[in-house]
């Protein structure tokens, strides 16, 4: 049988000393390989792995619309976590609210314009 073992999203950044302080002051992550020197930057933060690829001539996902979420997240702690990336200065897209799906949510905008949701399973009502 096979299966997947493991995630890791790659994206296209306009900028990547500019993102990749912003993965690591913003939002938590810690760089995982190289300095960036070659043009990417492997990060992570707990589970989630990033690959940034520097494109500065590519459209921005900024541009792209409702199309720009890249990735939702599960998460425990989810206000905690809110609290902590308001504390760091994250461009906070929606606050943490309850979803009638039963989680609760809120999202994040990246200086190129990708977005991210984060999500905590709540307990049924």
């Amino acid at each position: 049988m096979y299966q997947i073992t493991d995630i890791r999203c790659v994206l296209a950044v306009r900028d990547l000393a500019v993102s990749t302080q912003f993965y690591i002051d913003v939002l938590g992550f810690k760089r995982d390989f190289g300095d960036g020197s070659d043009g990417w930057s492997f990060l992570s933060r707990d589970a989630f792995k990033i690959r940034l690829g520097e494109c500065p001539d590519e459209k921005p996902a900024s541009e792209l619309g409702n199309h720009s979420y890249f990735v939702y997240l599960d998460v425990q702690g989810i206000d905690k976590l809110h609290q902590e990336l308001l504390e760091r200065g994250a461009p906070i897209l929606s606050q943490p609210e309850d979803q009638p799906w039963g989680t609760r949510e809120f999202s994040v905008s990246t200086p190129d314009g990708h977005r991210i949701r984060f999500g905590e399973q709540i307990a049924s009502r």
